[in-house]
């Protein structure tokens, strides 16, 4: 069935599953009511002749009546496709990577216009970021004269794409048409989540809940590309543990009769990569042998050591902790497998410190290696050497988060939820153990926050609910918390002055503000010749912007003789990678006052949350940009 236009489409597209009054369909459809009765007239003419109609009820709205289920199952197999348009760019992007990622055939962007009711024009803008996330992945699409367009790249990087784009529209949307029935086979979700979630549980191999809904997403791919004749044929990898060994081995069994194909024995050992990148660990340091993960461990820490003076290399527990997390990592990198890391901004905003002491550590240790370790990954090494240095050194951050644990369970219950919290946010204090009935006694919360296994009645303080088995989602809302209100007030006189201020009038790139304003601080002795390479190089790695237009670029390691912030103000703005930048601050940061430096994150994190850009932005002078600062550092 053909709609004559986009907005018929998506109006039966909504009155499918729910009944919807006149005056809700007008707002949404940004329509009058007259409009709406007159579409309406339109949908019943075209669904004469398959069965069904809307009927108009006055107390409840419009719905759908079938007459003939049998004609109106057909017309709903036979075009599925014109059911589901894509509304929004971003909606379009997910559909076109789709079609792309699954289709064996080439495809024309005018077929697809008329299909969704768009423009071609409209099509070939959307396409820019089809493209760059393909690259991504090293695939690419050729363009071929008549033809149309096809995806070009190995079936690794297909499946490894398909599978990362599923997750994300799973993140947003769980009952989206690509998941149900555009890139996965019909019913293959439900199908294989009692299967997989009994084999991991038959063969003892722990995943998160997230990790376990990955996996069901990839041997989905996996069924539809394989029935389909795009089996992988070319894959070998490092032995296993027998646990992980043995389960992929089952899972492969239980994927022959739903293919109705042969399965390679490279498809089985891509699926162990897979389940062993995100397995959860848990092994005694004792029993973590050394190897590749050992060394990567010893490099970071000597690292951090030799070139910012934080001995952290006899901190036994935090070597633990990095040894159990890179274990896995290295499997992750080696092929190339991505996890997402929900805490990502977070820990980038409020460990800036720790983050950027890190990435330099791993970066260095990046150029003696094939390895490519993304910022989510970064992001989980962060965590724990934030923490290390919290505990030796005071590096700027603000006392522990202080918590209340509400539990009406035995003994053995809260004791197994302490140690879980420690394991997962060694910042955590728990300062008191209480029960539900003590709770509600209580006028007012001293901790921070309060962490319960059952709901109760915010008083004056959050609450999070987590069960003793608690899911991904319970411990990021815990690890929000946790990285919550961690700045302090510090004293700009100190690092910050008017010789070092500026303002941008004129267009300028990136490089060049790089090269005008190291030019000066080296010709004042605050720096040498190799300051702006490195500050350029760090840059490249990724980039320094922390957010809401301000960015922080510096130097891979302490260059400075003498600690000095040079603040720019760019009404007109800075290209920034893919952002732009209106307030920047350049970093040249001393070993001998890189401790108390550290304290100046604090206020880049400050104006942050203040959400003080504009009014720094437009400053006139420097005394103007040290009231608007000082005002943001009153607020605290």
């Amino acid at each position: 069935m053909r709609f004559p236009n986009q907005r018929l489409a998506q109006l039966f597209d909504a009155l499918q599953n729910e009944i919807l009054p006149q005056d809700e369909l007008a707002r949404r459809f940004a329509i009058s009511t007259r409009t709406v009765r007159t579409d309406i007239s339109a949908l019943n003419q075209l669904l004469t002749e398959h069965g069904a109609h809307f009927v108009l009820s006055r107390s409840e709205g419009y719905q759908l009546k079938i007459d003939d289920a049998a004609r109106y199952g057909r017309l709903l197999q036979s075009t599925p496709s014109h059911l589901r348009v894509p509304r929004t760019s971003a909606e379009r992007v997910h559909y076109l990577l789709t079609r792309f990622l699954t289709s064996a055939f080439s495809l024309k962007l005018e077929d697809l216009a008329e299909e969704w009711f768009v423009s071609r024009a409209t099509l070939q803008s959307d396409m820019a970021e089809v493209r760059e996330w393909l690259s991504r992945y090293h695939l690419a699409i050729e363009t071929k004269p008549r033809y149309g367009m096809k995806l070009f790249g190995s079936e690794v990087s297909v499946r490894c794409c398909l599978t990362d784009l599923l997750y994300q529209i799973s993140q947003e949307a769980n009952e989206s048409p690509l998941l149900t029935l555009e890139a996965l086979n019909s019913g293959m979700l439900e199908t294989l989540q009692p299967l997989l979630h009994q084999c991991f549980s038959r063969f003892h191999v722990r995943l998160t809940d997230d990790s376990e809904h990955y996996l069901r997403l990839y041997c989905a791919v996996a069924v539809r590309r394989i029935s389909e004749g795009y089996p992988l044929t070319d894959f070998d990898a490092e032995d296993v543990d027998g646990d992980v060994r043995d389960a992929a081995r089952h899972i492969i069994n239980l994927m022959r009769p739903i293919t109705g194909k042969a399965i390679s024995p490279a498809e089985e050992a891509y699926l162990r990569v897979n389940i062993a990148a995100r397995r959860v660990q848990e092994m005694a340091p004792s029993a973590i042998s050394p190897d590749d993960g050992d060394t990567l461990v010893d490099y970071i820490l000597s690292y951090i050591n030799t070139h910012y003076n934080f001995n952290l290399q006899n901190d036994a527990q935090l070597r633990a902790d990095l040894l159990t997390l890179i274990k896995t990592m290295i499997t992750r990198v080696r092929y190339q497998i991505n996890i997402p890391n929900p805490l990502l901004v977070n820990i980038k905003q409020h460990y800036p410190m720790a983050y950027d002491v890190t990435l330099a550590a791993v970066s260095s240790w990046g150029k003696y290696t094939p390895y490519v370790i993304s910022e989510n990954e970064i992001g989980f090494l962060v965590l724990h050497i934030g923490v290390g240095l919290e505990r030796h050194y005071n590096v700027g951050y603000q006392r522990h988060p202080q918590v209340m644990l509400v539990c009406d369970t035995g003994n053995s219950t809260v004791r197994m939820i302490q140690a879980m919290l420690m394991r997962k946010y060694p910042q955590i204090v728990v300062k008191q153990i209480i029960s539900l009935r003590e709770y509600e006694e209580l006028k007012t919360i001293e901790e921070d926050f309060v962490i319960s296994t059952a709901r109760l009645t915010e008083k004056d303080k959050p609450v999070v609910v987590m069960s003793p088995f608690p899911t991904d989602y319970q411990l990021d809302q815990i690890g929000k918390l946790v990285l919550v209100d961690r700045t302090r007030p510090y004293m700009l006189e100190k690092f910050f002055d008017a010789a070092h201020f500026r303002i941008i009038d004129q267009p300028m790139d990136q490089s060049q503000l790089f090269r005008v304003l190291c030019d000066q601080l080296q010709q004042e002795g605050y720096v040498d010749e190799t300051f702006c390479p490195s500050v350029e190089e760090r840059e490249a790695i990724v980039s320094t912007m922390l957010g809401e237009g301000i960015a922080l670029p510096h130097a891979l390691g302490l260059q400075a003789r003498k600690t000095v912030v040079y603040t720019v103000l760019a009404p007109q703005g800075v290209q920034w990678g893919d952002e732009t930048a209106y307030v920047i601050f350049l970093l040249a940061i001393s070993k001998t006052e890189y401790e108390e430096a550290m304290a100046i994150y604090d206020l880049f994190v400050t104006f942050m949350r203040e959400r003080a850009m504009t009014r720094l932005r437009d400053s006139g002078d420097f005394i103007s940009f040290k009231a608007v600062a000082m005002d943001c550092l009153s607020r605290l």
